[in-house]
């Protein structure tokens, strides 16, 4: 493959569990539609410290190197019939690390990855290995719960899904535009349909104990609609089909809720500025709503755009 071949690059680790079969779906239905290279790669779990030449560890190296192999064609054959162009690795060592070098190597634009591996431990949140690479993932990754997802969509490996609506919650921050800057690309290659969401919390007392006058409550609600009201438009001139939502209560529960009721194929959310995900992960509301959501995660932390890609977006503040 040529360096300066400029097609998407879409990096698909796998184990070969249900979970992984859950996420062979999604990355190869976007890497049909994105018009991708789809690599899809396999690490040999290998502690680092021990010795590869020793007897017994050669020994154990060498059949988890057969059942790769093995389990790598298979899923490049079924990719392939899809006419998605599929390269494959195999690299040795701690899963995650090997992955998210894997990313840097290839200059992956994007990570497609399932929640529970083969031991079925769910840690504190997706499994250790998809926790670290969301974490730490210098380019978006698409978390998916295959036990979580409808079983006409996530059950299969071999059929495509559906990802004709996406739902995008924003809070005007950049790092959430940049996230509906990324969904809008996401929903143009699978002529998908944007819904935004913007959750207004719960009034809180004042330092004074007292609550925020009425009037104010009414003038950022209208001050929210402008500001929503105005990307929907940005989102039509890029021939987006968009809409938005306006609900107050708990982010975490209001975004659950509303992919629920509106039957969203998937939810784009952005990570929070440079440190990317803040302590396990990056705030109660992602890491709620990765744990819970019946619909894949996109999470967007350092979006990869196409040099000549022109932003649909512009940064304009909001006065609340």
């Amino acid at each position: 493959m040529s360096e300066s071949d400029t097609r998407p690059r879409i990096l698909f680790p796998t184990d070969f569990s249900q979970s992984a079969e859950g996420a062979e779906a999604y990355a190869s239905t976007l890497a049909a539609s994105w018009g991708a290279i789809l690599t899809v790669m396999s690490v040999l779990e290998f502690p680092p410290g021990l010795n590869p030449e020793y007897p017994v560890n050669r020994l154990y190296l060498g059949e988890l190197m057969k059942q790769a192999t093995r389990g790598l064609l298979e899923v490049k054959e079924r990719v392939s019939a899809r006419g998605v162009v599929v390269q494959t690795r195999i690299a040795t060592g701690i899963p995650s690390e090997e992955v998210l070098a894997a990313a840097r190597a290839e200059g992956t634009d994007l990570i497609v990855v399932g929640t529970v591996g083969k031991t079925g431990v769910e840690h504190v949140l997706l499994g250790s290995t998809a926790e670290r690479i969301i974490r730490i993932a210098s380019c978006p990754v698409l978390a998916v719960r295959t036990e979580r997802s409808r079983p006409e969509q996530g059950g299969d490996k071999q059929s495509p899904v559906e990802l004709g609506r996406l739902l995008v919650p924003v809070d005007f921050s950049d790092c959430s535009l940049d996230a509906l800057e990324y969904a809008v690309i996401v929903a143009q290659r699978a002529k998908a349909s944007l819904t935004l969401l913007h959750v207004m919390e719960p009034v809180s007392y004042g330092l004074d104990f007292s609550f925020p006058h009425p009037d104010k409550r009414e003038r950022q609600r209208e001050a929210i609609k402008s500001r929503l009201d105005g990307l929907v438009s940005s989102l039509a001139s890029a021939h987006v089909k968009a809409g938005y939502l306006l609900r107050g209560g708990l982010p975490n529960d209001t975004i659950l809720e509303a992919a629920r009721t509106g039957s969203a194929d998937m939810i784009v959310m952005g990570t929070h500025g440079r440190r990317g995900l803040s302590h396990a992960l990056f705030g109660s509301v992602a890491e709620s709503v990765l744990r819970k959501s019946h619909c894949p995660v996109l999470t967007v932390r350092s979006p990869k755009f196409h040099p000549d890609h022109r932003r649909v977006l512009t940064a304009q503040p909001i006065s609340l």
